[in-house]
């Protein structure tokens, strides 16, 4: 038997074997719900306003630096003072294109308010659709506790 008929031959056996089994991939975007996201998948980041104290760690510790601390543009009233809890007067931005998802921001964060999320979309036409900006955020909560 030849060389030529034997990898036909085994080909031909790998092609039926893969015509009769379920694919290997899923069907996304059509069907994202087929989509299994193993527990401990570091995905999108979320930052949780109620325990951010602003104190800037993640963006130091963040081997890449693609967080870096920006400063609210909300008037400091007594309020401020009064109140135990906050809104801190500066927040992370995160520039998910540098981010290398090793959740180190996560880890060095004394209040634990960043945290890695199981969303993995990042499917951006501009890069500055991949900044996540929680200044706004921020700002609404400021507005919703004076109130």
């Amino acid at each position: 038997m030849g060389l030529l008929p034997a990898i036909l031959r085994d080909a031909l056996k790998t092609l039926f074997k893969a015509v009769f089994k379920r694919p290997a991939t899923a069907r996304y975007p059509e069907r994202p719900s087929e989509v299994h996201v193993p527990d401990g998948f570091r995905g999108r980041h979320w930052l949780d306003l109620g325990r951010c104290v602003g104190c800037g760690l993640c963006a130091k510790d963040c081997p890449t630096g693609a967080i870096r601390m920006v400063r609210l543009d909300v008037p400091i009233t007594g309020l401020h003072k009064q109140r135990k809890r906050m809104t801190p007067l500066r927040v992370p931005v995160i520039d998910l294109a540098h981010c290398i998802f090793c959740c180190q921001c996560a880890e060095s964060c004394p209040k634990k308010a960043i945290r890695p999320t199981k969303l993995f979309s990042l499917v951006a036409t501009d890069p500055h659709d991949l900044v996540l900006d929680f200044r706004p955020m921020a700002m609404l909560k400021e507005v919703l506790e004076e109130h």
